[in-house]
């Protein structure tokens, strides 16, 4: 009798894990359909605002009170409506070189050509936004000129596009905020190998060169020029896997600028760096604020 009840408990046991392991397998399968849909939905939305120009897709996948941070753009969804007429007639066409999630908010690494509406003929961009009910509801970015030339021979844009390291998003969120606060903010330069790889360092800022020591000779240029990049307030960390974005703002050239970065990370280190700088305006054409 005991041998039964021994057995049966097992099998009960057994049961139950496998049970317990099908549920966290099922939820895990949920929260991935979850964020494909929620990236899919924002690359339509991408298409028919940049590609199709289309109004009824705009009002389909972007929200009414619509609330935007672009200091040149007033908020709400007209002004993105009275926006695909001019898009339209210059033919802007997009590039997505990554996209990343998190929670609620996408996050698009984007080139665009026949972009004079941005400042440029062609102009690189970092876009979040935040998604609600399955439609946009809140936009930032920040938008430079392509370079046609760069110190390091990479453009601004290429590099890995691969997420991986999903498990380890939290973590590398940490170690990226913990470099920004250390070393970007310069409360421990010194402590900046603990976050930089010292055998791989790509960089895609126009002005730097690879590695740590490209790193190095920009910075001590900047400031024998006085004119190193002041990092006062980080706003958003957002990531995804091997990939981390932060928004700051601060000061170049003594005028207020917002700060965009994007590292990559390879076993707990940063080993590339993306960025967008765009200056701040004093005035902007809504109340919300660039961040």
């Amino acid at each position: 009798m005991k041998r039964i009840t021994s057995i049966l408990f097992a099998v009960l046991l057994i049961t139950s894990c496998n049970t317990a392991q099908n549920k966290t397998t099922e939820q895990k399968s949920n929260t991935t359909k979850v964020m494909d849909n929620l990236k899919t939905t924002a690359k339509k939305a991408q298409q028919a605002f940049f590609g199709d120009y289309d109004a009824e897709g705009v009002k389909r996948y972007f929200k009414t009170d619509y609330i935007q941070h672009n200091p040149h753009v007033p908020t709400g969804i007209e002004p993105v409506l009275g926006f695909l007429p001019v898009l339209e007639k210059a033919q802007t066409t997009y590039t997505t070189h990554r996209i990343l999630q998190d929670g609620d908010f996408i996050i698009f690494h984007n080139s665009y050509d026949n972009a004079e509406a941005f400042g440029a003929k062609e102009v690189v961009t970092f876009d979040v936004w935040r998604m609600e009910d399955g439609q946009v509801a809140e936009h930032w970015d920040n938008i430079t000129p392509k370079a046609t030339q760069t110190a390091s021979g990479r453009s601004q844009v290429d590099g890995p596009t691969q997420i991986t390291d999903l498990d380890k998003t939290a973590s590398n969120k940490t170690i990226v905020s913990n470099f920004v606060n250390d070393v970007l903010f310069g409360k421990a330069p010194e402590k900046i190998t603990d976050y930089i790889s010292t055998e791989q360092y790509d960089q895609h800022n126009p002005l730097v060169k690879d590695g740590l020591a490209g790193l190095t000779e920009a910075i001590a240029y900047l400031t024998s020029q006085n004119d190193m990049f002041i990092y006062k307030k980080t706003h958003k960390v957002l990531g995804e896997g091997n990939f981390v974005l932060t928004m700051s703002e601060g000061e170049w050239h003594g005028k207020p600028h917002a700060f965009y970065d994007l590292f990559r990370l390879e076993n707990d280190k940063i080993v590339e760096h993306w960025d967008v700088i765009e200056e701040i305006p004093s005035e902007m054409a809504h109340n919300n604020g660039k961040f």
